[in-house]
Formats: structure tokens, C-alpha cells, sequence
């Protein structure tokens, strides 16, 4: 007897049906399932914790002790380099001579400047002497014509009393008065010749003169430069940068030395531009030299910006430790203002003061931590004002987590 078979073909197409409805429920499961967070390791995270309380606004930068008294020691004039008597370090008087310099040119120069000094004064004697001459000749002149006038006028008296008493004629004594009055004004002629003659004298006088003196002053300058390739400080101090070697040869205007005083320094420090807006004159500041600190307050603040950095003068008011010099590094720190009853942090690797923000904060656990949003206030050196986000007690993650920028949680063992 034939027993039927089931057909299992059709149980075989019921249970691949099955699997893959199971298949598609998982995947869409696995689909639908959050990303796991990421772990950051504790030892690699700068935490802080958000406190409430009076907030020191501060600006810290790096720089130099400056003199204020510096004087750069230049070349008058082109010559080679004799001998360098001084080097860096060395403390100077402004008679300290420096450097022996030479140049057959300028000497010679100064010895034809000298030259022409002396053929210009040989010159003006001789003409002063013929000037005189002259003169001498036109006041002679005047003295023989108001001679010439007195006479006139005492023949006109005499022929004026001979004619009152009948013995001349009034001929005579018409001609007398002629006589008398062309000789005065011969005379008044004379006078102002005279006066003409010594105005031109004085004029030509002043003229040689004038050509005298500044072919002097020409010589002057002749042998200052001679003088000048004696180079000294010119001003107390400390030798800071003299590099010329014998034989070496420099030109007008290069800088031969800088000698700087050491009595007076200030210290210039350069602040990032981003934390130089709040800065005024007068604000109090702290000078590190590494060897002790030093109070003192802004001077000045440069306007202008210098490879992002701006540059601030800080007067010293303390006195100077003994290792201060100048050129010596220093670190500055100034105060801008204080803040009372503020919420704090230290500032983060992201993000600048007075804008948001994204930090992760701590769970309670303290082993994880998720991202918020925090609105940052005025910031200091290190740190700053939280305006939202963040209550006191908050500790928030302040290292670099660009690397986690998409995660919004992670784990930390």
C-alpha cells in the first residue's frame, strides 16, 4: 500500500520567507540604535570646575627689558675700520672712544676746506686795506673843499665890510658870495660822497665777510668729520651691539654701536590683539624678571599691530633687581579689572571670550560627560565669565575635543 509524501517544497518556501522578515526587523533595529560613545582617557583631559565669586580680569604676555635712554652710535662719514677698542657688555662714558676709523679722502678734504678758509681772509685784508685807502682819500677830499668854503666865507665878510665902508665895489662883493657859495656846495658834494663811499666800503666789507665765515664754517664741518672717525658713546651706559672688525669698511649712516643706560628700563611686553582691547594707560601691572617681580603700570600701548601682537610700554615703579639688564626676558601681567559675584571657569582650548561656546560637561558620575552650550562673558589670562550654560560646582572638559566634534557624549574611565 502507497503511503503520500508532504511536499516540502512549500515548507522550504515558508521558512526562507521567515528568515528574511527576521533579517529585515534586525537591520532596521541595528539601524535605529545610537552610536556608541567614545572614550577619551581621563590623564589626557584638563577638567575644571566652574566657581562663583570675584573674578580678577588679567592680560599675561611675554617681553624685554628696554633702557629708555638709548643712544645709536652712526657713521658721519664712509672710512675703514682701524681699530675697535670696545665690545658688547663694556660700560661706557660718553667720552669712551669706541672705534679708530680712517680716510686719506676726508682729510684732505678738510685740509683744502682750511685752505680756502685762509686765501678768503688773505683776501678780505686786501680789500679792507684798499677800501680804507679809499677812504682816507674821499675824507681828505672833504677836508680840503670845506676848507676851500670857510675861506670863501670869510672873504664875503671882508668884502662886505670894505664895501660898507666905500673902499670895494659891489662887484667885488657879489663875486665874494659867488665864490663863497659854490665852495659850500662843493663841500655839501663832498660830505655826501664820503657817506656814499663808506656805505659801499661797509657793503663790500660785509660781503667778504659773509664768504669768510662760511668757508669756516665749511672747514668746520671739514674736521668734524675727521673728529667724527674717532667714534665715541657719547652717552653712559652698557655697550650692547658693536660687530665691526679691523679693516672693515662702513659707509654714511650705518650703525656702528647702540649703547643703551641702564638706570632707567621699562619693560615692553607683546600682547596678543585679541586681549589688547581693554587695555588703557595707567592699568596696574607685575613684572616677572625670573629673579623677583616688579610693580609697575602702562605707559603706553602701541596702536598699531605688529604680527598679531601689540606692543605695551610698563613703566617700572619698584626698584630693579640686580640681574635686571636690559634686553633680559621677562613675563608681564596686567590688570585690567575685577569682577564681582560672577560665575567663572578657566578658559577653554575652544572658543574665545564673549561668544558661545561648545564644552562638555560631567555627568555626577564623573564618567561621562555631554555637550552643552555655553555663552562666554570677559575673559582674563586664564579664565573666564560664564553668562549661561554653566552653574558653580559644573566640571566641563577645557582640552582640545575637535576630534569628538560629532559625538555629543563620551565616556571617560
Amino acid at each position: 500500500m502507497d503511503i503520500p509524501r508532504p511536499k516540502r517544497r512549500k515548507h522550504r518556501a515558508l521558512i526562507w520567507g521567515g528568515g528574511a522578515v527576521l533579517l529585515a526587523l534586525a537591520t532596521l533595529g541595528m539601524s535605529q540604535l545610537k552610536q556608541a560613545a567614545p572614550t577619551v582617557e581621563r590623564a589626557s583631559l584638563l577638567i575644571d570646575t566652574a566657581k562663583k565669586g570675584d573674578m580678577l580680569r588679567e592680560v599675561r604676555a611675554t617681553g624685554t627689558l628696554v633702557p629708555e635712554d638709548q643712544r645709536l652710535v652712526s657713521a658721519l662719514t664712509a672710512g675703514r675700520i682701524e681699530r675697535v677698542l670696545v665690545r658688547p657688555g663694556a660700560t661706557a662714558t660718553p667720552t669712551t672712544l669706541l672705534v679708530e676709523m680712517s680716510n686719506p679722502d676726508v682729510q684732505l678734504e678738510a685740509l683744502e676746506a682750511e685752505r680756502q678758509v685762509k686765501l678768503a681772509e688773505a683776501d678780505l685784508a686786501s680789500l679792507r686795506s684798499t677800501l680804507e685807502t679809499q677812504r682816507l682819500a674821499a675824507s681828505a677830499s672833504v677836508a680840503s673843499v670845506k676848507l676851500e668854503a670857510r675861506n670863501a666865507d670869510r672873504a664875503v665878510k671882508v668884502a662886505e665890510r670894505l664895501a660898507a665902508e666905500g673902499l670895494a665895489s659891489e662887484m667885488e662883493t657879489e663875486r665874494a658870495r659867488d665864490a663863497a657859495e659854490d665852495a659850500n656846495a662843493r663841500y655839501a658834494s663832498e660830505q655826501k660822497r664820503l657817506q656814499v663811499v663808506s656805505e659801499e666800503l661797509d657793503a663790500q666789507l660785509a660781503l667778504r665777510r659773509s664768504e669768510v665765515e662760511r668757508l669756516a664754517a665749511i672747514a668746520r664741518f671739514q674736521q668734524s668729520r675727521v673728529a667724527s672717525m674717532q667714534v665715541r658713546a657719547g652717552g653712559a651706559g652698557v655697550v650692547q651691539e658693536l660687530s665691526l672688525q679691523p679693516g672693515q669698511w662702513v659707509t654714511p649712516g650705518q650703525l656702528l654701536a647702540r649703547v643703551a643706560g641702564v638706570d632707567h628700563l621699562k619693560a615692553v611686553i607683546l600682547v596678543p590683539e585679541a586681549q589688547s582691547r581693554d587695555l588703557k594707560l595707567g592699568l596696574s601691572a607685575v613684572v616677572d624678571t625670573h629673579d623677583g617681580t616688579i610693580r609697575g603700570h602702562v605707559a603706553r600701548v602701541d596702536p598699531a599691530v605688529l604680527n598679531g601682537t601689540v606692543a605695551v610700554d610698563i613703566a617700572l615703579d619698584d626698584s630693579l633687581p640686580k640681574v635686571a639688564r636690559p634686553d633680559l626676558s621677562v613675563d608681564g601681567t596686567i590688570q585690567i579689572e575685577r569682577l564681582h559675584d560672577v560665575v567663572y571657569v578657566g578658559r577653554p582650548s575652544e572658543g574665545s571670550s564673549e561668544g558661545p561656546v561648545s564644552l562638555f560637561r560631567l555627568d555626577r558620575d564623573g564618567h561621562a560627560a555631554s555637550r552643552v552650550a555655553v555663552q562666554l562673558g570677559r575673559g582674563s589670562a586664564s579664565t573666564v565669565e560664564v553668562r549661561s550654560g554653566l552653574g558653580p560646582g559644573d566640571q566641563v572638559i577645557l582640552s582640545d575635543m575637535s576630534r569628538w566634534e560629532k559625538a555629543t557624549r563620551v565616556r571617560i574611565p
